[in-house]
C-alpha cells in the first residue's frame, strides 16, 4: 500500500494563495479537472482528477488531492490520491479534516499515483523555489 507524499516547507516567504493558484494552473495545463476549496485556517485542499483515463485505472470517485497547509515561512505540502468530493469548493475545511482525505491505494493503483505525483512534487518544488 502507498499513502501520502510531504513536503515541508520552511522560511520560503510564499505566498499560499498565489502557491494554491499556481498548482492548479499547472493540473490544467495537464488536463485535469479541477476543484478547490476555500481557503481556512487550517489550509486550502486541490482535487484534480484526469476524466476517463483516471476512471480506467482506478475507482472514478478517486482524485489526486493535494492540502497546503501553514503559514508563509512554514508550510506542509500533502500530494496524495483521495475521495472525489463534491462540493468541495464550498465544503469547509474543518469538516474535510474529520474525513479521510487520503487514502492508501494498493499496487495496481501506485504506478499511476507514483509518476503524477512525483511530476507534481517536482512542479511544487519548482513553484516555490
Amino acid at each position: 500500500m502507498i499513502g501520502e507524499k510531504v513536503l515541508q516547507f520552511q522560511q520560503k516567504h510564499t505566498d499560499l494563495g498565489e502557491l494554491t493558484t499556481k498548482i492548479q494552473s499547472y493540473l490544467e495545463a495537464e488536463g485535469f479537472s479541477v476543484q478547490t476549496s476555500a481557503p481556512s485556517s487550517h489550509g486550502t485542499v486541490v482535487q484534480a482528477k484526469k476524466g476517463r483515463f483516471l476512471a480506467e485505472v482506478i475507482d472514478a470517485d478517486r482524485a489526486m488531492t493535494i492540502m497546503i497547509s501553514g503559514t508563509a515561512d512554514d508550510f506542509t505540502v500533502r500530494v496524495g490520491i483521495g475521495k472525489w468530493l463534491k462540493h468541495l469548493g464550498v465544503a469547509a475545511l474543518e469538516t474535510l479534516l474529520l474525513s479521510d482525505l487520503f487514502l492508501l491505494v494498493d499496487v495496481a493503483e501506485s504506478a499511476w499515483n507514483l509518476e503524477i505525483e512525483d511530476r507534481l512534487v517536482k512542479q511544487i518544488d519548482s513553484l516555490v523555489g
